[in-house]
């Protein structure tokens, strides 16, 4: 279990979330220095998969970020350092349109994004050697678990272990959540501010697409989603889209070890929402009262972001050991 307690200077789930956010980069130098590829996917798109190198026969950590996230979000900086310490390979594969170039397809990413997970960690098992573990994070998160339930005992023929991070695992509960009051406020509005204008540059490449007053009109996720979201991606609307790529209700589905890591002070995962018994043999669930989203930090000001990759790291790694001895690397 994560044993977390916030510094007294960070109180309340939103300090928890905002600051890692805003400055959790700061205390984790120097940045990663990336080698990026650019992969072609099966429908003739492309991702943009940014990689550090590690020590021969060292796992490979890959990490699927959030919404609106990169290799530069301050999480990934957080867990390539954690990478860096131990000298594991480590890779972010970007969702379509993240890695700070549009893609070419008409289509974006979504929460339950399963199939580009499968296909991006066929790829990886299929160049590395030693041990692979993945982390995703909230929408990541969520995508990667949904994976890891669509495949079941095929997972661990690619994956030794894997881990989600404040992942939305029931998106209607989360989608409510962030579209009320203050997180509305906040949360939202931010989110729009780049969705929005990536929604019309897709437009542009693909007149006709989704009704352009209709996306400007959206005032939270759930309308954002029944416009561009749901219908690029084969759902109905947002309702059919949120109850199908939801991983909590199939977690018990999941045949590789899977650690779920939910702060119940999360603003965007409202802890009645969380499952509260384990849902079978091979789900760790972690539920500490504090952390925020996607936060967890550490330390007297300005503090440090390394708690959350220190534990969650630490739980895929302690799996490589207990891998048959047919399965380990070699080296």
């Amino acid at each position: 279990m994560m044993n977390y307690a916030a510094p007294l200077w960070l109180p309340g789930g939103h300090l928890q979330t905002i600051w890692p956010a805003v400055y959790g980069h700061r205390p984790v130098p120097p940045l990663p220095a990336y080698r990026r590829e650019r992969w072609r996917t099966p429908d003739d798109d492309f991702i943009d998969v940014d990689r550090l190198q590690g020590s021969p026969g060292q796992p490979l950590l890959v990490l699927f970020h959030g919404l609106e996230g990169s290799s530069a979000s301050h999480y990934a900086q957080a867990f390539a350092d954690f990478a860096r310490q131990r000298n594991f390979a480590f890779a972010v594969p970007h969702f379509r349109g993240c890695s700070g170039e549009l893609n070419r397809g008409p289509r974006a990413y979504h929460s339950g994004d399963f199939e580009e997970i499968g296909w991006i960690l066929a790829r990886l098992r299929r160049e590395h050697q030693g041990p692979l573990l993945a982390v995703g994070v909230s929408l990541g998160g969520n995508a990667l678990l949904r994976w890891a339930e669509e495949m079941g005992e095929q997972a661990a023929r690619f994956v030794t272990a894997l881990a989600s991070v404040s992942a939305p695992l029931d998106l209607a509960a989360s989608g409510q959540a962030i579209g009320r009051g203050f997180n509305r406020l906040v949360y939202t509005r931010r989110f729009l501010s780049t969705m929005k204008p990536r929604a019309l540059q897709k437009l542009a490449q693909y007149p006709g697409l989704f009704k352009a007053d209709a996306l400007l009109a959206a005032r939270d996720l759930y309308e954002f989603d029944n416009v561009f979201t749901a219908p690029l991606h084969g759902f109905k609307n947002t309702d059919d889209y949120w109850a199908r790529a939801s991983a909590k209700p199939r977690l018990q589905q999941i045949r590789i070890p899977a650690l779920v890591l939910n702060a119940c002070n999360d603003p965007f995962v409202p802890a009645q929402s969380l499952p509260h018994a384990m849902p079978g043999d091979w789900v760790t669930l972690w539920q500490p009262a504090q952390g925020g989203h996607v936060g967890f930090p550490k330390g007297a000001p300005p503090g440090h972001i390394r708690a959350l990759p220190q534990a969650v790291g630490g739980w895929l790694a302690d799996h490589v050991g207990r891998l048959p001895a047919q399965e380990k690397p070699n080296g």
